[in-house]
């Protein structure tokens, strides 16, 4: 090796050289160093080896183990694509699944678009714009004025000098850069508008498309003297209504009263005319706020009961609530018959010790967001239930052993009728109110069963409430007889007035038993069935079968009946205090019953006659307790409330209302006589021998 190493650099036309010191000296040094520091030390380390310290947490590991080599294979498979991927298949019209599943993960992914200005690319995009070459300027490190005399002192091949260049011409120059601007080079591979760059999802239009008003176009020119033609001839019409006016105030004092009247019935004329518009209007808000749940309402019906043995479910629609009322339980329910749409709610409480208000609301399913009708009551109410014919009429029973009627037609929230003690009210709190057909002199009337054990009916005469006992229920027997109650009286808890049958009607009681009573027959009963262990919460009649009747307790059953045999013919099991139970409109095999573990059950019996084919609750809350249950009379939908205050409206899939096929060559009858008939063949088979069918 060279002692000297010298090393040149040029600049300019000059040579510069640099001379380092001797490697050989440098490492002689060291070495001295090292040995004057520690002479033995040294030689110890390198000839002795470094001890291996194992770790205590080290696997031991067997000759064979450590002679075994694992072969690991590495596949371009993602281990964490799916595999189980099924797609549509409109060929085949069914769900397939897919082989093909791509492995490639991307984590990141960033477009770029910029360009090199020396590339190619930029200089052929720079060639198709038409735009100039550009000179790219090199730091040589050495100032301008002196770069510039460099420059022009440089020699050329032909022996000749450059001329110096204007400070203007050279396209690199300072004065040229800012004299011309560069123009922006657009890219044209993967360039996007800046309006392009953010997806905007189309906007939802939500209108309301009526008919336009009739127009007319009128034309014409007022003068001043038209002008005052019409006000005098208006002056002339008001001088005439007064003097009209002063002639008739002289004639009769009872003629101002029905002028005042007719003034009044025009202010609310136009009061309700408004308030028509307004609650028209809020149907309108409220359905298109809930517009997902009417269509469902309209349309869905649960494909999957085809592919499910003969069960059904619920579809939870509406959910009806008014604020002031929370703290209230459902104690009744009943649709209008007239309209569809519209039922009442009875508000109270089941529990004794804790009485007070109660409330009767009305709510529609064009409105599920506010009642249509309130009427607050000083009582809790227990039952209630809407005229046939005149829908308006609403008959309500109270805790305090009070009935009332309600006209939804008047104004005021005071009902029209209501008994007193002087009337004949109940003693105890009324559980069930019956709508009957007009006596002889065309009157409306009412039953009322309670706690006191009467049955009695109301008349409606005039302005005033006319009762009459009708039977008083004992434990014995029947007992007509003497005004004041008994202490061996049965308590009255339900009853329900034959659909055919006009004199006969049931009446359950708090011991568990059901009487089988007449109107015209009220000394004593004319059957008694030993129905439950427990009070009978509800009992009806069959809307098709005469003979057939229904009855829930709180002992956890639910028992069907034939009138004319004194055992049940179904006994049904439910796990739980039965709440109500309801026959369907439509089918004389299907009921549903609410029980307090917040379960609806839904039976029918010519599909499965021993247990439900839907059992489904219907309340998020566990301590939430049902009470009742109704079904429209028209729509497959059912109501059920609960002790919370809330009504939940239900629809029913189509195995809970599916009609029987009907066999080749076999022809059913239609109607009311089918739903007999079907019924008919479901007691026929549990009869005994010899029993009647009559």
């Amino acid at each position: 090796m060279p002692n000297n190493v010298a090393a040149s650099m040029r600049k300019g036309s000059t040579v510069q050289k640099v001379v380092l010191p001797a490697a050989k000296s440098t490492k002689a040094a060291s070495k001295k160093k090292d040995e004057d520091e520690d002479p033995g030390d040294g030689l110890e380390e390198w000839s002795h080896g470094k001890p291996l310290i194992k770790p205590p947490d080290q696997l031991e590991l067997t000759e064979a183990e450590l002679k075994e080599e694992i072969t690991r294979i590495l596949t371009a498979n993602n281990p964490h694509a799916p595999q189980n991927i099924v797609r549509y298949s409109f060929k085949e019209r069914s769900y397939k699944p897919t082989s093909a599943v791509d492995q490639m993960a991307v984590h990141f992914v960033l477009e770029g678009s910029l360009l090199h200005e020396d590339s190619d690319e930029a200089r052929r995009l720079r060639a198709k714009e038409g735009l100039p070459e550009e000179t790219a300027t090199v730091d040589t490190g050495v100032e301008p004025d002196e770069e510039e005399q460099e420059t022009s002192a440089t020699p050329v091949e032909d022996g000749g000098e450059v001329e110096e260049a204007g400070e203007e011409d050279r396209p690199d120059s300072v004065a040229s850069k800012i004299d011309r601007k560069e123009p922006k080079v657009t890219n044209q591979f993967n360039f996007s508008e800046r309006a392009s760059q953010t997806l905007n999802n189309p906007l939802r239009e939500r209108s309301c498309q009526t008919e336009p008003p009739p127009r007319s176009t009128f034309t014409a020119t007022a003068t001043q003297w038209e002008i005052y033609d019409a006000y005098a001839e208006e002056l002339q019409k008001q001088e005439k209504n007064k003097e009209k006016q002063k002639a008739v105030a002289s004639k009769k004092d009872n003629d101002r009263g029905k002028k005042k009247t007719l003034l009044l019935e025009t202010q609310t004329d136009d009061i309700t005319k408004v308030g028509k518009a307004s609650k028209i209007f809020e149907r309108m808000v409220n359905q298109n706020t809930f517009d997902d749940i009417a269509q469902d309402f309209k349309y869905f019906e649960d494909a999957s009961d085809e592919f499910r043995d003969q069960e059904g479910t619920l579809l939870p629609l509406w959910k009806f609530q008014y604020d002031k009322a929370k703290r209230l339980s459902v104690t009744a329910l009943c649709w209008n018959k007239k309209y569809q749409d519209l039922f009442a709610v009875g508000m109270g409480s089941y529990d004794f010790i804790k009485q007070g208000r109660g409330m009767l609301v009305y709510y529609s399913l064009k409105n599920s967001a506010y009642p249509e009708y309130i009427y607050p009551t000083h009582s809790g109410v227990l039952c209630l239930d809407i005229h046939e014919q005149r829908s308006y009429l609403v008959a309500v029973g109270f805790y305090d052993g009070c009935v009332a009627v309600y006209n939804l037609k008047q104004d005021g929230s005071e009902p029209v009728y209501k008994s007193t003690a002087k009337t004949g009210k109940h003693t105890d709190p009324v559980w069930q109110v019956r709508w009957q057909n007009d006596d002889m002199d065309n009157n409306h009337n009412f039953y009322s069963v309670s706690s006191d054990g009467r049955v009695v009916s109301w008349t409606l005469v005039k302005n005033e409430l006319v009762f009459t006992d009708i039977i008083r229920l004992s434990l014995n027997g029947a007992i007509s007889e003497g005004p004041e109650q008994q202490p061996g009286n049965a308590c009255g808890t339900s009853f329900d007035f034959h659909k055919q049958i006009d004199y006969l009607f049931l009446v359950g009681t708090e011991e568990g038993k059901i009487h089988k009573c007449s109107k015209t027959y009220s000394s004593q009963f004319l059957e008694t069935y030993n129905a439950h262990s427990m009070a009978v919460d509800a009992v009806k009649w069959n809307h098709f079968h005469p003979k057939v009747f229904i009855s829930c307790s709180s002992d956890w059953t639910v028992k069907i009946w034939d009138h004319t045999i004194d055992t049940p013919m179904f006994t049904f099991d439910l796990n739980a205090a039965v709440g109500d139970v309801a026959w369907s409109p439509y089918s004389s095999t299907v009921f549903a019953a609410v029980t307090t573990d917040a379960m609806v059950h839904v039976f029918d019996l010519s599909i499965n006659k021993y247990e439900a084919i839907c059992q489904q609750p219907v309340v998020a809350k566990k301590k939430t307790k049902l009470t009742h249950i109704e079904f429209n009379p028209i729509y497959p939908i059912i109501i059920v409330g609960d002790d919370r205050g809330y009504v939940s409206s239900l629809k029913l899939s189509p195995n809970l209302r599916k009609k029987p096929k009907v066999k080749k060559g076999q022809e059913l009858p239609k109607g009311p006589e089918m739903e007999v008939a079907k019924m008919e063949k479901l007691l026929s088979l549990l009869r005994e021998p010899g029993q009647s069918t009559v």
